[in-house]
């Protein structure tokens, strides 16, 4: 009988080792761009505005940009961010899962690393969505659908110009655009 309950438990721990080891690559993706990091987001702007799904940009960050201007040494990041009200409006108007707006806008996130690539990053909208029962997992997957067309680049189409946001009026740290 011991030797049952201790494999059980050692099966326990293992399982809970590899789950909390694999749980940054099941909660976002990373895809390799083909394309420069301002190429990129300006790519990936291009195809949020083309969705025709209610997808507006609501903000562009460069966190490197505050890093660099602090005296520190980082390479380039920016965020993409983007939100359909469509999306946004169910899950604002109820308030069991209002709390979910902290997670909006949608932020994509492009970045170069050491190894000289630039790279995609995002939340794994689907999976995310899920935990928070149907109505959530529901509207998320359809997210998930959007922002999986957001990275999809045609280097054979000329290269959009990337959009700065206009300050927002009010402050709100540089976001602009319009919101969620």
């Amino acid at each position: 009988m011991l030797k049952i309950v201790g494999g059980f438990v050692a099966g326990l721990a293992f399982t809970g080792v590899v789950a909390w080891n694999m749980a940054g690559s099941l909660m976002f993706h990373e895809h390799l761009s083909p394309f420069g990091v301002e190429e990129t987001v300006a790519r990936i702007q291009h195809n949020i505005q083309a969705t025709g799904k209610g997808w507006a940009l609501a903000g562009l960050r460069n966190p490197s940009a505050a890093v660099k201007a602090d005296g520190g040494n980082t390479l380039p990041v920016m965020m993409v961010e983007a939100c359909s009200t469509k999306y946004s409006g169910p899950i604002l108007n109820e308030d069991s899962v209002k709390f979910l707006s902290i997670l909006m806008p949608c932020k994509i996130t492009v970045y170069k690393k050491n190894d000289g690539k630039v790279y995609i990053g995002a939340m794994n909208a689907g999976l995310m969505g899920r935990m928070f029962g149907p109505m959530v997992g529901d509207i998320m997957q359809q997210v998930a659908e959007d922002q999986a067309k957001f990275i999809i680049m045609d280097p054979s189409k000329p290269t959009p110009q990337i959009i700065y946001p206009k300050a927002a009026a009010g402050g709100g740290g540089g976001g602009g655009g319009s919101g969620c």
